[in-house]
């Protein structure tokens, strides 16, 4: 009999549910935990909350069959697993209350022999703390539970894919922790598991975020340098990109989600001396959005000073990425909330994975696009790329969806009429 037949999952956001889903898939019954009791109603109804591709159907399939269900109370299991958010506090320092209020509520039903696992994206020794933690409120478990850190590294929008096949690393507080964990992930992850220590680990997930921000903000300041120089910034990285040791990444409006625009600050914070490049691609990053606010200010007044009235601007997209409905960190939502503070009436916003939202009313993308005279691409959503390729109103393109509405529009085969015979033709 399998020593991992029941787990409680802490968390059952955008990284909790799947993960709680794709265990289930396995066969192994799974027992989901969060606060907000809507998302364990839906849950138990199964249902989410949240925009994810494939995750809708096996949450369902898995719920019907009695292999998920959803509670607000930790319950006993042989397997914990934490996936709660690590926000800041003050000067962007990070915040794992979260994580020590979820293992705290997860103590009093601990035993002997269990597996304790953080997922959170976490500063280096979270991990420790936690250890230290469960033995100082159960000196009985110190030494006879395991305890590991094993971050995940997926993609929003193909999260149930990555969650399964890629390779995962993992740290435990001790090499049986480490031996424990990678067991546990054999059930239902099929990428390659690497074994390291809990700090090793901690660190990776930091790393590997730092290293895109960094990329990222490579291209961010391209994009400005480009648009002074007057150069199409798009087509310098695809010419770039040609070069076989050359691989820059798309300039946007800024970087967002709750790894890439976090993560660094993880290390900032604990090593400010150090880490001078990743502190510099963090300043680069958030200055793009702020950027992008006072182009599309300037823009506007340009636009009441040659025509004489004041432009209705469709704002496309809150997302912090392309194609999801998540805006945690969202440069875009930065940019709609700086513009939109004194004349919001002019604004038309839009956001097409999401209905409603408390700050906006949500404009359909293709009624705004006909109703605006300026229209700010903030997310390259798949919706904004159908929409026509014109020149007839004041386009301010953050992140390229008209470079590929132009390439689309240049696919569209033309049928050439047949010219007549000239006398070039003659001289054949």
């Amino acid at each position: 009999m399998s020593k991992f037949e029941v787990v409680t999952t802490i968390g059952l956001g955008y990284i909790g549910l799947p993960t709680a889903s794709l265990i289930a898939r396995s066969g192994i019954r799974v027992q989901g935990v969060d606060v907000n009791p809507k998302v364990v109603e839906a849950v138990n109804l199964g249902e989410i909350i949240i925009v994810e591709p494939d995750l809708d159907e096996l949450v369902h399939k898995v719920v019907e069959d009695n292999l998920l269900s959803a509670h607000t109370e930790v319950q006993e299991a042989d397997v914990y697993t934490i996936a709660v958010p690590t926000p800041f506090k003050g000067n962007h320092e990070p915040d794992i209350s979260y994580v020590l209020d979820a293992t705290k509520a997860a103590i009093p039903v601990l035993k002997e022999g269990d597996l304790f696992i953080i997922e959170s994206t976490s500063p280096v020794g979270t991990t420790e703390k936690v250890r230290d933690l469960i033995y100082a409120k159960r000196p009985d478990l110190e030494d006879r539970i395991f305890i590991a850190y094993c971050p995940e590294r997926v993609l929003p929008g193909n999260i149930i894919y990555e969650l399964e096949h890629n390779d995962r690393v993992i740290g435990g507080i001790d090499e049986m922790s480490t031996e424990m964990a990678c067991e546990f992930f054999r059930n239902f992850v099929v990428g390659e598991l690497h074994k390291t220590n809990s700090r090793t680990a901690e660190m990776c997930k930091l790393v590997e975020n730092s290293s895109r921000d960094v990329q990222i903000a490579f291209a961010n300041e391209l994009s400005v340098i480009c648009e002074k120089a007057g150069i199409n910034v798009w087509e310098l990285i695809e010419l770039a990109n040609k070069h076989p040791r050359v691989n820059i990444l798309s300039p946007g409006c800024g970087v967002g989600g709750h790894c890439i625009a976090v993560d660094p600050y993880f290390i900032v914070s604990e090593y400010p001396l150090e880490s001078q490049i990743i502190g510099k691609a963090r300043e680069i990053n958030n200055y793009k959005a702020f950027w992008c606010v006072e182009k599309i200010k300037n823009a506007r007044l340009q636009f009441q000073l040659d025509r004489g009235y004041e432009p209705k601007i469709a704002v496309m997209g809150l997302a912090f990425k392309p194609n999801i409905d998540d805006l945690r960190e969202s440069p875009a939502m930065y940019i709609a909330n700086k513009i939109t503070q004194s004349q919001q009436d002019d604004y038309i916003i839009v956001e097409p994975n999401i209905e409603e939202h408390s700050n906006f009313q949500i404009c359909n993308y293709e009624i705004a696009f006909d109703m605006a005279d300026m229209i700010v691409y903030l997310v390259a959503h798949n919706e904004f790329k159908k929409l026509p390729f014109s020149d007839e109103k004041v386009i301010l393109d953050f992140c390229g969806v008209t470079n590929q509405q132009e390439k689309i529009f240049n696919e569209i085969p033309v049928e050439i009429p047949k010219q007549k015979e000239n006398k070039r033709n003659n001289l054949r």
